[in-house]
């Protein structure tokens, strides 16, 4: 029983140090996901003059996206020597993506003052790969140096 429990403990602190890594070395990704979470789920956005700008909402989205994934992409080149093609895929470009899509559907279905799109989920994308362009660009200039 005793070994039981022991093991099961062992098991979990994989993961405790999995999040102490990312708490450490991702801090500020991390701070603009629960701001895109808490922004696209809880907030209910105000009337303003920008309201007339054509596809202010798409530019917010675009925006919003681009920027924390170009964060994500500086704090992992801050913590890496080399680039591992298939995590960037993975963590930068389609978590990302995902997670919009996600969050679109919980904005359709799980609230009343918001409304998932097709459009955002489009900008949301369009944002995403744009960081990791930019990403891609700062990493090939950080070898040149």
């Amino acid at each position: 029983m005793i070994f039981v429990l022991l093991q099961s403990i062992f098991n979990i602190m994989p993961e405790m140090n999995r999040f102490r890594h990312l708490i450490r070395h991702y801090p500020m990704t991390l701070i603009c996901l629960a701001a895109v979470w808490y922004l696209s789920l809880l907030i209910n956005v105000p009337e303003t003059p920008m309201n007339d700008v054509p596809f202010i909402d798409k530019w917010t989205h675009l925006v919003m996206y681009g920027g924390t994934c170009t964060v994500m992409w500086v704090e992992y080149m801050r913590c890496h020597d080399r680039l591992i093609g298939w995590k960037l895929f993975l963590y930068a470009w389609l978590g990302p993506i995902l997670m919009s899509g996600l969050l679109e559907l919980m904005q359709r279905y799980c609230t009343t003052n918001r409304a998932g799109e097709w459009l955002d989920f489009a900008a949301n994308s369009t944002g995403v790969t744009l960081a990791a362009v930019i990403g891609l660009l700062m990493w090939k200039m950080r070898g040149k140096r």
